[in-house]
């Protein structure tokens, strides 16, 4: 098969690896799982059609260029939380003036790992200039890791091998595997960067990669703000009490306690409606309990969303709940904020480090869980004030803020590679 490689004007490249590069910046979206076709990459190229195809885009006058190494799929859907941290980061720094390329497998191949796998084997062939600042997210990037002049960063969003004691089976093999990867990436890495302190303790004890920088996500709270208002609350004719969750349906995301919780306030919230956003391996278990509870009208599934549907969703709601007990951060919480609602979540992995401003209960408690939502159902000036808080709150993880900050580092670590080589 032909490959090529274009530079802007058009004429070929003799290409070094088969690894699709788009300059493009990715759909924007909010954290919405997984399910309608993926969006595609404004002028992406079929990959269908072709195994690879890029474009290199003329050096811009910004003081930074990055290349983000990624095989997570740039789009909300198939991408998740991951995407949308990755995608705003990209903007955050486009705003700031940095130029950002994209480096992502030009190929499909039904295994994820093993694409993953053969699309980092494939980086050791490709040129990288001595002044970009390469950034690999997760374990993308490991075999090029301290094997360029260019800076390397090790962008860890969320430390896989401590997600392995909620997988079974060949989903833990996978993942297990990934995680030796992720771990070899950081280990030879320049500078880790790191969503919060608790990847940062869990990238010591699993990974003994020490000193790791804690960058928080960041929501871009100019496009939350319009989708907000451009998408108002779906009127209803009775009185309801809406308790929103949005995630993937992964077994330590504990949908099932909420399921459970939600039993529990039956007879106690009369007007309760819980609305889940999302899809995922644990829907077809979560759906039996959700029979066996006899949840039918009180519980109602969503599917996948488009951005502007989500946002209805969240203007709809009252109380923001996911009581998952493994987060590396969780994005969803930064939206609730954007969204004004308070939040009722697990005392759990990085989630107090997030929601300052919510009630956070004891994990795997369906008991404590119902408390806290009844609560919040019966206070509505308890709701009003975890409300105004949150929306304070959630200015610190600002884009543009958050981008400077990894700038910031990043440039305090490309002058320590400097010395060093010289």
């Amino acid at each position: 098969m032909a490959l090529e490689q274009t530079h802007a004007g058009g004429s070929p490249i003799s290409p070094q690896v088969i690894i699709g590069i788009t300059n493009e910046r990715p759909e924007c979206g909010i954290a919405a799982p997984f399910g309608p076709p993926p969006l595609r990459l404004a002028n992406q190229p079929d990959h269908d059609a072709t195994i690879f195809r890029g474009h290199w885009s003329a050096v811009s006058s910004c003081s930074m260029s990055f290349q983000f190494i990624t095989a997570i799929p740039l789009n909300v859907w198939k991408g998740s939380g991951c995407f949308v941290g990755i995608d705003t980061l990209a903007t955050g720094l486009r705003a700031l003036g940095g130029d950002v390329n994209f480096v992502t497998p030009g190929f499909r191949f039904p295994v994820y790992a093993a694409k993953r796998t053969l699309f980092n084997h494939m980086l050791r062939y490709r040129l990288f200039s001595s002044g970009d600042t390469i950034v690999g997210f997760d374990a993308d990037g490991y075999s090029i890791a301290g094997r360029r002049r260019a800076q390397h960063v090790a962008s860890i969003k969320g430390v896989i091998a401590d997600v392995l004691p909620y997988e079974t089976g060949l989903t833990r093999a996978s993942m297990a595997f990934q995680a030796h990867l992720e771990r070899v990436h950081a280990q030879r890495a320049d500078l880790v960067v790191t969503p919060s302190r608790y990847c940062a303790d869990r990238l010591d004890e699993l990974y003994r990669v020490r000193n790791a920088t804690v960058i928080p996500e960041l929501i871009d709270l100019d496009k939350w703000r319009t989708l907000l208002a451009e998408n108002p609350a779906a009127t209803s004719k009775r009185q309801r009490f809406v308790v929103l969750c949005v995630c993937r349906f992964y077994s330590r995301k504990r949908v099932d306690v909420l399921l459970r919780a939600a039993a529990l306030l039956r007879a106690r919230v009369p007007e309760l409606e819980v609305r889940i956003v999302g899809r995922g391996p644990e829907a077809a278990r979560l759906l039996l309990l959700w029979r066996a509870l006899r949840l039918q009208g009180r519980v109602l599934w969503l599917g996948d969303l488009t951005p502007n549907e989500l946002a209805t969703e969240y203007n709809g709601a009252d109380v923001f709940c996911l009581p998952s007990v493994q987060e590396g951060f969780g994005i969803v919480f930064l939206e609730a904020m954007a969204a004004g609602k308070p939040i009722v979540a697990a005392r759990a992995a990085a989630v107090p480090e997030v929601v300052h401003n919510g009630v956070l209960v004891e994990p795997e408690n369906e008991d404590a869980l119902a408390d806290a939502l009844d609560s919040l159902y019966r206070d509505s000036q308890l709701r009003m004030s975890l409300s105004a808080s949150g929306r304070r709150h959630v200015e610190n993880f600002e884009m543009r803020r958050i981008a400077r900050r990894f700038m910031e580092a990043v440039g305090a670590g490309t002058k320590e590679v400097e010395e060093i080589v010289q």
